[in-house]
């Protein structure tokens, strides 16, 4: 049987959603002074920053970003074939006090968002940690869920969710793959 796919959000509209958690972001927090976003590896990372540069453009100030891997926090890590692609946790700030905002592309058990939570937990201790998705899919295995959405989308346990980015992909999109 043939893989067949279902374009669910384009360019434009993930530009609008990124626009739209913006502002959710800033109205939803003091101070941006003691705000932080961290994007999960892969595509957490330019969400994180295409966020950032949206804060920064409304509210006039820098925001501090940082990348975190959680290949080694994966409570799958045993299950997987091969070895581990570990990448690089880059987050050159103090998470004392801070409000940080992880961000992911998808989230669908709330595993790959423990993970993280528990890896900034060995980095430092943030005043609060939100949760922003470009995608929530649903099918959630833990008591996690995003403080800013982009797209709620329900899926069959089945279905593949993908979002694809200009930086990592060579272009914007989100399909279901059937």
């Amino acid at each position: 049987m043939a893989e067949t796919h279902t374009s669910v959000l384009d360019s434009r509209a993930i530009e609008r959603a990124l626009t739209r958690m913006a502002h959710e972001i800033l109205e939803h927090n003091e101070s941006v002074e003691s705000l932080a976003l961290v994007g999960i590896h892969t595509r957490g990372v330019p969400l994180s920053r295409r966020l950032a540069k949206k804060l920064e453009q409304i509210s006039g100030k820098p925001i501090a970003t940082g990348i975190l891997d959680i290949t080694f926090f994966r409570d799958d890590l045993g299950m997987r074939k091969g070895q581990p692609v570990v990448k690089s946790t880059q987050i050159n700030f103090d998470l004392t006090d801070k409000t940080v905002v992880l961000v992911d592309d998808v989230l669908f058990t709330g595993r790959s968002v423990r993970a993280a939570m528990d890896a900034l937990s060995d980095l430092g201790r943030p005043r609060r940690i939100q949760l922003a998705v470009l995608v929530d899919r649903g099918h959630r295995e833990l008591p996690i869920r995003a403080d800013y959405v982009g797209k709620n989308l329900p899926t069959n346990f089945s279905e593949n969710v993908r979002v694809r980015l200009a930086e990592t992909d060579g272009a914007d999109e989100v399909v279901i793959e059937r």
